[in-house]
């Protein structure tokens, strides 16, 4: 069987970077992002003031992507804190995702920020793996401006391992052959898909390395990690089954939540948030053409207290109205009537749309009219913008978006004519 090559690229402090380029090329910038203490952070009083990523020299302040920017601050007094531009990074990723598709048809977008691809079939049109690897790296440099690493190797999860070796800007290896000098001194939780809970778990077991792992006895691991044991005993010892996945896979379930500006202290106003998560949820779900018939709230309180509760519908459905009126009614179920901070829908059992409904002598709705009405608003937004056409119950609440959740369109865009770029 031929061995397979496969590569594993990741964008160096991607959102950063892109930022960074963006200010360099189009707004005159003269600092460059990268080189300063620098991240970007969400709006504090939005309650999103997380760090989502920091330069080289903010990281040697320990300053982490996901603690709160206050304490960012403390740690580093000058953090340039930039502002999120979603629409600018999902511009970059396409550009940089599109060179890649170049090189092989087997491309599989893991996150904004990064990919795998299987060179198996194509490398022989470029020679030497490594020397393909640099010109992917430096192409991506010379035409888009921003950095990447990539790890090479024969699997998904040794390549990923790879890539994470030392960065920005840099190609390395991690063949099987490599595993017990590059990987196994590595502590347990550098490794792919431990966290850390289960590196907690695994000290307590006396494993401290990759290696340790590697030699440990699966079915212990098994016992006191069940079959994520097992999974992350296979990757210690180099072995991944997966395959690169040119098409993404159909959606499992959907999910939208938001956190809100302000505490949230009666169901009325709850119930007009889950109708704004609802609202973007459906939208998702018709998009795709697909029904949901398990739907899931999850309620963080303000002392981060969290709930969930869910139930499974009578028939699938892609209805927003539907799917509101689930979560309402597990709302009024669940709730303690602690304060709300953020609120959450989540579905399952998602499957393609068109299934059978069983029809009930207690429908009180049309259900013909309601997915045509649906559909009608969706082209409608599509057309002429997501705020054409709103329900009235929003007019009245200026702090509660009327597509609510997912990334939220104060982190779509950014207005750079209210901030001073130097």
């Amino acid at each position: 069987m031929e061995e397979k090559t496969v590569y594993h690229i990741d964008v160096n402090s991607a959102y950063l970077s892109w930022e960074a380029v963006y200010r360099l090329k189009f707004l005159g910038a003269r600092t460059d992002l990268r080189r300063i203490p620098s991240a970007i952070g969400g709006d504090i009083s939005q309650r999103h003031g997380i760090i989502l990523a920091k330069s080289i020299p903010a990281k040697r302040y320990k300053v982490h992507t996901g603690e709160p920017v206050p304490q960012a601050r403390q740690k580093c007094p000058d953090l340039l804190i930039a502002p999120p531009n979603y629409g600018l990074y999902e511009r970059c990723s396409r550009a940089f995702v599109n060179i890649l598709k170049e090189y092989s048809p087997d491309v599989e977008q893991y996150s904004i920020d990064e990919v795998y691809m299987d060179m198996t079939q194509t490398i022989h049109l470029y020679g030497d793996p490594v020397q393909t690897a640099f010109d992917i790296k430096d192409r991506i440099k010379k035409e888009l401006g921003f950095t990447v690493n990539v790890g090479i190797s024969t699997n998904k999860v040794l390549a990923k391992m790879a890539s994470e070796f030392r960065k920005p800007d840099r190609v390395h290896t991690l063949y099987p052959p490599e595993i017990p000098r590059k990987m196994w001194p590595l502590p347990v939780e550098e490794l792919f898909f431990v966290g850390k809970a289960s590196a907690g778990k695994l000290r307590k077991l006396g494993i401290e390395t990759i290696g340790e792992l590697a030699e440990a006895d699966p079915e212990l691991l098994r016992r006191h990690l069940k079959s994520h044991g097992e999974v992350i005993w296979n990757f210690a010892n180099g072995r991944d089954f997966s395959v690169v996945q040119p098409v993404e896979a159909p959606n499992k379930g959907y999910g939208n939540s938001t956190t809100i500006s302000f505490d949230v202290k009666d169901a009325a106003t709850a119930k007009i948030v889950l109708l704004g998560l609802a609202e973007t949820l459906g939208m998702r779900i018709r998009k795709d053409k697909a029904e949901i018939q398990v739907v899931s709230l999850d309620i963080c309180d303000w002392e981060f207290n969290r709930i969930s509760h869910q139930r499974v519908l009578e028939n699938p459905t892609d209805i927003t109205k539907e799917i509101y009126q689930a979560a309402a009614r597990l709302l009024d179920e669940a709730w303690n009537k602690m304060p709300i901070r953020k609120l959450g829908i989540h579905t399952g059992k998602a499957g393609e749309a068109g299934w059978s409904r069983q029809m009930s002598l207690f429908d009180s709705g049309d259900y013909l009219k309601e997915k045509r009405w649906d559909r009608t608003i969706d082209h409608i937004r599509y057309r002429h913008g997501m705020d054409a056409i709103k329900r009235a119950v929003f007019l009245g609440q200026p702090r509660i978006d009327h597509l609510s959740g997912g990334i939220s369109r104060e982190k779509r865009s950014v207005d750079y004519a209210k901030i001073k770029i130097d």
